[in-house]
């Protein structure tokens, strides 16, 4: 298929996952993105995500990158997608590739507003800790101000980093979670001493099944301005929420969110999100999916409460 009829795919399954949401996408904003990445977009992995409450106007979407297509945000400022920007944040993924091993990029957007993210994963044989990430020139000294913190939490290996241009915050995708940090107790104690707000009951359960655990940094300060707890499942009814309207939105989006992996069950992955304000939630539907999500999902959907 030429790069022109995939981008016409991959757009018609957006649209798709955006008219679930009563969404309308933006061609002028989500094309371009499509365009300048074309050439990944047949064996990429491609992710929609929606989230609850005020934060269900908005579709997401992610697009998985190889190392050797080279640097999305130097692709991104060249396709024009987005402005240059005198932060940090516009160095920080070239200082992350200068210093450490990193086996695949993503880029992200927002079907009504365009490109606003990149991703650097890294070797699942050679995560960087804390204290890699800390010697980065470009990273926010907020790292460094909370490693003793994640230290506590049993929090070290990092699986990948995300870059939003937008917002400039960084978040640092903790893996290998051990279990007993999982638990109500420490889990509450954590919350705790961030900040943020609590999660219920219905929360709780859901973050012992977590694969990773992310916090949401800047520049700015050294408080952790969201963290998010992440289930990878097919389990289309995991939402840890109450409300009965969360529930039905993502029951739908998740039955009926496209996909292109025929034979197989959506796959899906679950945020349970904690900010200073409110507790919501994430959903993601993978529209195409790789081996290794193939693998969390053997190793995490087995999972029982």
């Amino acid at each position: 298929m030429s790069g022109a009829a995939e981008v016409e795919r991959v757009y018609s399954a957006m649209e798709e996952a955006a008219g679930l949401l009563d969404v309308a996408c933006s061609p002028e904003k989500i094309r371009p993105i499509l365009n300048a990445f074309q050439d990944v977009l047949a064996d990429g992995v491609i992710v929609y995500s929606m989230a609850s409450g005020r934060h269900a106007t908005e579709l997401d979407f992610s697009i998985s990158v190889p190392a050797g297509y080279g640097d999305p945000y130097a692709a991104a400022l060249a396709h024009g997608l987005i402005p240059e920007t005198g932060h940090p944040v516009g160095d920080l993924l070239a200082d992350t590739q200068k210093a450490l091993p990193v086996s695949m990029f993503a880029v992200d957007g927002e079907v009504t507003s365009g490109f606003k993210k990149t991703y650097a994963f890294f070797p699942t044989d050679d995560m960087p800790g804390v204290a890699q990430l800390m010697d980065i020139p470009s990273m926010p000294p907020s790292v460094a101000q909370n490693a003793e913190l994640f230290a506590r939490y049993g929090l070290d290996k990092v699986q990948m980093i995300s870059l939003d241009y937008k917002k400039n915050q960084v978040n640092l995708y903790f893996s290998n979670l051990q279990p007993e940090f999982l638990e109500p107790e420490p889990v509450q104690a954590l919350v705790r001493e961030t900040g943020l707000v609590q999660p219920g009951q219905k929360g709780l359960t859901f973050a012992r099944r977590s694969f990773a655990l992310y916090p949401t940094l800047s520049w700015e300060s050294a408080k952790i301005e969201r963290l998010c707890y992440a289930v990878i499942s097919t389990d289309p009814t995991l939402a840890p929420s109450t409300e009965q309207s969360d529930l039905d939105l993502f029951s739908t989006y998740a039955n009926n969110a496209p996909y292109a992996y025929a034979g197989e069950k959506r796959t899906l992955v679950y945020g349970l999100t904690l900010s200073p304000s409110e507790e919501y939630y994430k959903l993601g539907s993978y529209y195409q999916i790789s081996d290794i999500q193939r693998k969390l999902l053997k190793a995490f959907d087995a999972l029982t409460d």
